[in-house]
């Protein structure tokens, strides 16, 4: 790879110049790429609750609906609001009470048990159904819900989760820039008191951040991506690739000590640094790629643009930064200070003096580290976190003040179906605990009210040749025992009179979501953990070192992951599938680092003590600088971030960095001790033959 680099300082100026050319075309590709704010739509398309969604919007032409709560209204002020409503662009219909009776209809000859539907007299306040002619996270249902808010007022107040979706867009687009300046400070902080030059932290930076933007830039080939890959990629890119940059660093210092020409010491440090990061990255990519294998294709999303960002992190790490610190490299000497991290290879000593009381430690700490693993408390309601003061959020609470609604189902059924059926079917659901209102021709028609009374309008938009729908309010907040087992209950209902009949929402989508990802959890975690097991059998030759640093980091992920279920603390669902393979993924590198100086130095004839101190001094500096490096990058955006999933997979992300390099530095070296004898017979030239 001498050559290689060679090549790379040989055209280092056109290198510059082309990675300031590329940032426009991928500054470019990401303004164009949509953002995708729905967690919802990852769900795997055969389930039945994501066709009936295609159902609706294709034969109902409805894709989605808001509840709105009017308040301190007339009825003649209500009707003239619903009109400006319906006047939005992608607003198909407006339900309210005189879509069911004309308006000229007294509502005191209307039966109480309709009346009472639509309105509450105590809170002086009435509700009405939005329905719109696109999907929940459509850019035109967005953009239709933010001109009603132009054309009501303060007395309005919308829900649902295209209102919550728009909510969280607005705020991640307002965060997201400050996530990025808060990792980039912190990191810039911790790089200038364990580095030895002031500004090269800067540069370091500098050529992550056009990995970033390039990354970023490339997604547009997808058409898409998560708003919570967008406001992780920053963060994550930047913690993750970091130590390639230091790698780099440290090679052409040790370099211009054995070369008088820098551009000399620069091609060596390259060729060795390309070698040396893209076997580090291996595991990192291992990781993120394991993500792809979930059915919920969010991770896919989020693990194919990182590994995306890890790869074109290394290619600028060997590429970009080589030409910036050549172009720069005399101002970057007049930074030098001496280091405020002081020498951290004492603690080798103490870790192999008490190598002991740590493997006792590790099998006291085990037991409680694997139940709090299993029993981590996750949340699976995506609204539930968000500030209360966000627009949707009070929306929500009124909505559960005034009419006993947290969620909305609704039953896609056969239009064929007898009207005693009907009638008798959605009779029952009305029965269900916890269902406060069903709404369907047959809640309107027969004994409450003639037929030739109910506007044709209302039957075009719950009845046609096909199918029906009815909607169907509940008390219970989603994703809670209480409502799963109200969708099972319905569910059971709907199909005992029409096997095709299906239950569509946020509700039973969130369901098929616990069921789903609780699948996808034990097929990543296996998918990681065999994939990183076979590169370090690959890289070291042997079986028994995969499985103790395998071990060692899985032991770091238990801790980690279990500390929620000792502090009461819930996790977002996709936490305990993501935090696993990114921390066994990124940290194991540490592990790696250590074996690889220990094998080393057993193969040249060291004794089994002194071979595991000297590796674990020479490995303890780096560690220690990787692993605060991405605390810092990660840290600042958990403390500010107000979107729970965003701060929680971020305070995950910091503790598993912190707690995989104490792990490293005192458990693995005991391993060692422990097991050198075993490392030795199953480790392919472990010891030389001589």
């Amino acid at each position: 790879m001498e050559r290689f680099g060679k090549a790379v300082v040989k055209f280092r100026i056109p290198i510059l110049i082309l990675a300031f050319v590329l940032l426009i075309p991928a500054a470019l590709g990401y303004i164009k790429t949509r953002v995708n704010y729905d967690i919802l739509s990852y769900l795997p398309g055969e389930l039945e609750t994501v066709t009936g969604q295609d159902i609706l919007l294709d034969e109902f032409g409805t894709g989605s609906f808001s509840t709105a709560v009017v308040e301190g209204m007339s009825e003649k002020d209500v009707v003239k609001l619903k009109e400006k409503i319906q006047e939005v662009d992608h607003v198909k219909d407006v339900i309210w009470y005189d879509s069911i009776a004309d308006i000229n209809i007294p509502m005191d000859i209307i039966p109480d048990e309709l009346y009472e539907k639509f309105n509450n007299d105590e809170a002086n306040s009435t509700m009405m159904f939005i329905l719109y002619d696109s999907s929940m996270s459509a850019d035109e249902t967005m953009d239709a819900l933010e001109e009603i808010k132009t054309v009501t007022d303060r007395q309005c107040f919308i829900s649902g989760m295209t209102s919550v979706i728009s909510d969280t867009k607005n705020l991640s687009a307002k965060e997201q820039p400050i996530y990025v300046a808060i990792a980039v400070v912190l990191a810039l902080v911790v790089l200038a008191l364990t580095m030895e030059h002031f500004l090269i932290p800067f540069f370091f930076v500098l050529s992550i951040g056009f990995a970033i933007i390039y990354n970023l830039g490339s997604n547009i080939f997808f058409g898409e991506i998560s708003y919570i890959t967008q406001a992780l990629t920053a963060v994550l890119q930047l913690g993750v690739t970091m130590d390639y940059s230091i790698f780099l660093w440290h090679s052409y210092q040790d370099e211009k000590l054995l070369h008088e020409d820098k551009k000399e010491a620069m091609g060596v440090a390259i060729g060795k640094t390309f070698t040396a990061v893209v076997s580090s990255s291996i595991t990192t990519v291992a990781g993120f790629i394991a993500l792809c294998f979930m059915s919920f294709t969010l991770g896919l999303d989020l693990g194919v643009v990182m590994a995306k960002g890890v790869v074109l992190g290394v290619i600028c790490c060997v590429t970009v930064l080589p030409a910036m610190i050549l172009a720069c490299d005399k101002i970057i000497e007049k930074t030098r200070h001496r280091a405020i991290l002081p020498d951290l290879g004492r603690i080798s000593n103490f870790v192999m003096k008490h190598h002991v009381i740590f493997i006792i430690a590790f099998v006291v700490v085990l037991i409680p580290a694997i139940f709090g693993y299993r029993n981590t408390p996750v949340y699976y309601n995506l609204t539930g976190t968000l500030p209360e003061t966000l627009d949707s959020k009070i929306a929500q609470d009124k909505l559960e003040e005034q009419y006993g609604m947290t969620a909305t189902h609704i039953i896609i059924f056969d239009s064929q179906m007898s009207q005693k059926d009907k009638t008798e079917m959605l009779e029952k659901v009305d029965e269900v605990d916890g269902v406060s209102m069903t709404l369907g021709v047959e809640s309107v028609v027969g004994p409450m009210m003639p037929t030739e009374m109910v506007p044709s309008t209302l039957l075009d938009q719950f009845e046609n040749e096909t199918h029906e729908m009815a909607l169907v309010n509940s008390e219970y907040e989603v994703a809670s025992d209480e409502m799963n087992n109200q969708c099972d209950e319905i569910n059971s209902i709907i199909k005992s009179y029409d096997k095709t009949a299906m239950l569509i929402g946020e509700a039973p989508c969130t369901k098929d979501l616990i069921t789903t990802t609780d699948k996808d959890f034990k097929v990543v975690s296996a998918i990681s953990i065999i994939a990183i097991f076979l590169i370090i059998l690959i890289v070291f030759r042997s079986i028994s070192l995969p499985i103790i640093l395998v071990a060692v980091i899985e032991f770091a992920i238990f801790i980690n992951l279990g500390i929620p279920t000792f502090t009461g603390h819930a996790v977002p669902f996709i936490s305990s599938i993501v935090i696993g393979t990114i921390q066994l993924g990124s940290t194991v590198d540490y592990a790696i680092l250590m074996s690889t100086k220990y094998k080393t130095k057993r193969h040249d004839g060291m004794e089994k003590r002194q071979a595991i101190t000297e590796a674990l001094k020479e490995s303890i500096q780096s560690i220690v600088v990787s692993a605060v490096s991405f605390f810092a990058a990660t840290i600042g955006v958990a403390i500010y971030s107000n979107i729970d999933m965003i701060s929680s997979l971020c305070m995950l992300m910091a503790r598993g960095a912190l707690i995989s390099m104490v792990v490293v530095l005192f458990i693995l070296p005991a391993m060692f001790m422990i097991f050198d004898k075993v490392i030795a017979k199953t480790t392919y030239g472990f010891l030389d033959k001589k």
